[in-house]
């Protein structure tokens, strides 16, 4: 009887401990947005309100050097996986150009964020942009998602969404495979932000931790933002880009984001700010004031997420993540003027515009290049990681980290293990590595292999301090001191060849093994003025004044 009570009573602690460290496991929430550059937010030297990121900020950790992949459904490819795009199905865009590694949606050797965390008890929440398949059986309740909100495409307008009896707009809304109909005029992100905390208090009901993804489609084009937050910055942008540029590097500078001596990247084809018209500037003007006014809203949204985690008494035992998915996006409209569809003034629900070129050179500040590119312009993000009971506040790391440690980092804090197999298909090596110390312990991460980019011929690897980079058309190479240089303004391929030759053929190594294709080779065509498989503007890169 007493051999008996004491075993009854080891099996007792036993699943006690089991129960304590289920208990003890985070939630985790993911948050992007989208085509956010790296200077826009008040954490990172930007001028917009945001206080709610100011306090993950001041409560937790800023990232200098964290990596995306430069454009949307590249980056949710790496994100979602922990794979390059390329090994996730979605090497160019979430279009099918007839390979494997391009076939525009992710596949099943590929597991996602929500697959794994599910096999280890978490609910699994979703509200936002896809943008990784648009056929159905590849949405989110497809891959791993318990409760999904949001859209599946590429971009959506703000006000014009939903699909109602009198009028179906192009994007439509999708509430757990099902199309909603919603009455014309309510706000997306007010939007995805409420489907946000209905989820969350839909799961308070169950015991399990939970892992939310909340993907804004803001401040993505076309810039639409509600009248009370666009008139909370009038004014503020009548310096003009070349004083706000200014005013963000020095901010960046104090909060250690970048150092007292670096490197600022040019761009000559954005004029002078006191080149242009009084009329031309009111414009311009006009274009910041929304675009700040929608990076406001997701803040006030993200405000609204930590409250119900509050009331939920939730706060203290989860981790927060917040990036971008890809830099500002650069490019000029040829007239200077706004679309042929677009109506109504900017800011409105008709309207049509976006930031463009000379404000997103403040946006991508201190770097070169944007969104698409592999310059830092492009590739950078802000990292914000906030969990009370681990990290350290105030504090900034240089990193470098990118998209692909995302997976192995919340796959180590929830305890969830990562299958050689699942439902019959063989499952690719994660190919990240964990953050965990460097979020916890603020250690620096051990990579024993480079970082690696490709996308629409764009290439770039990064091994230590050097980064090697050629930029489509061209094919040749370029190299740069990340450490001294980040704004990459002085090329050292020339004094550098023996560098340039390891990392290039490290490169080519890594594209073979990633099934990557010479772009040439599978270029899709598109329509002048538009790239029909992107979504986005082509825009002109020479041209001057708008």
């Amino acid at each position: 009887m007493k051999k008996m009570i004491t075993t009854l009573v080891m099996l007792g602690v036993i699943h006690l401990g089991v129960a304590q460290q289920k208990q003890q496991r985070p939630n985790i929430i993911l948050i992007m947005v989208d085509d956010m550059g790296y200077s826009d937010i008040a954490p990172y030297g930007g001028e917009i309100q945001t206080p709610n990121l100011s306090r993950l900020a001041a409560e937790g950790l800023r990232l200098q050097e964290f990596y995306n992949n430069s454009i949307c459904a590249p980056t949710r490819a790496s994100l979602l996986t922990g794979q390059s795009n390329h090994k996730a199905g979605i090497g160019f865009f979430n279009v099918n150009l007839g390979l494997p590694a391009y076939q525009g949606f992710l596949n099943k050797e590929s597991l996602t964020l929500a697959e794994v965390l599910k096999t280890a008890g978490y609910s699994t929440l979703m509200s936002g942009k896809w943008h990784v398949g648009d056929d159905s059986i590849y949405w989110p309740n497809q891959r791993g998602f318990d409760r999904f909100f949001g859209f599946i495409g590429g971009a959506s307008n703000y006000y014009d969404i939903g699909s109602y009896p009198d009028k179906v707009p192009p994007v439509p809304l999708v509430e757990d495979n099902r199309r909603l109909n919603l009455a014309p005029g309510q706000y997306l992100t007010d939007e995805i932000t409420g489907h946000a905390v209905k989820f969350l208090e839909e799961q308070n009901r169950t015991s399990q931790p939970f892992f939310l993804y909340v993907a804004y489609n803001a401040p993505h084009w076309p810039l639409q933002a509600p009248p009370e937050d666009i008139a909370r910055y009038k004014g503020r942008y009548a310096i003009g880009w070349d004083s706000l540029r200014n005013e963000r590097i020095a901010r960046q500078k104090q909060l250690g984001l970048i150092r007292k001596d670096a490197t600022i990247a040019p761009d000559p084809e954005v004029p002078a700010w006191e080149s242009l018209t009084y009329d031309e500037k009111k414009l311009w003007e006009k274009k910041m004031e929304v675009y700040a006014a929608m990076v406001d809203h997701v803040d006030q949204g993200i405000g609204k997420i930590l409250d119900k985690l509050k009331a939920l008494k939730k706060e203290d035992n989860t981790l927060i993540v917040f990036i971008s998915d890809n830099g500002a996006q650069g490019g000029f409209i040829p007239t200077g003027r706004r679309r042929q569809r677009s109506s109504g003034p900017i800011g409105t629900a008709g309207s049509y515009d976006y930031q463009e070129q000379s404000w997103a050179h403040v946006s991508n500040s201190p770097f070169r290049s944007y969104k698409a590119s592999a310059y830092e312009g492009g590739i950078s993000s802000p990292l914000i990681a906030w969990y009370p009971a681990k990290i350290k506040g105030g504090s900034v790391a240089r990193g470098t980290a990118h998209l692909i440690d995302l997976a192995p980092t919340f796959y180590e804090i929830g305890h969830a293990h990562y299958p050689a197999t699942y439902h019959n298909f063989s499952i690719q090596p994660l190919q990240g590595v964990s953050l965990v110390p460097l979020f916890f312990s603020l250690r620096e991460i051990d990579r024993s292999t480079p970082l690696f980019w490709e996308r629409a011929g764009n290439r770039a690897v990064r091994k230590g301090k050097w980064k090697l980079i050629s930029s489509y058309p061209s094919k040749q190479w370029e190299l740069y001191d990340i450490d001294n240089d980040r704004a990459e303004t002085r090329n050292l391929a020339a004094q550098q060849p023996q560098v340039v030759k390891e990392l290039s053929a490290a490169y080519e190594q890594w594209a073979s093994d990633n099934n990557v294709v010479d772009y040439d080779k599978i270029k899709p065509a598109g329509p002048a003025g538009f790239a029909g498989p992107t979504g986005a503007p082509v825009l002109p890169s020479h041209s001057k004044k708008q």
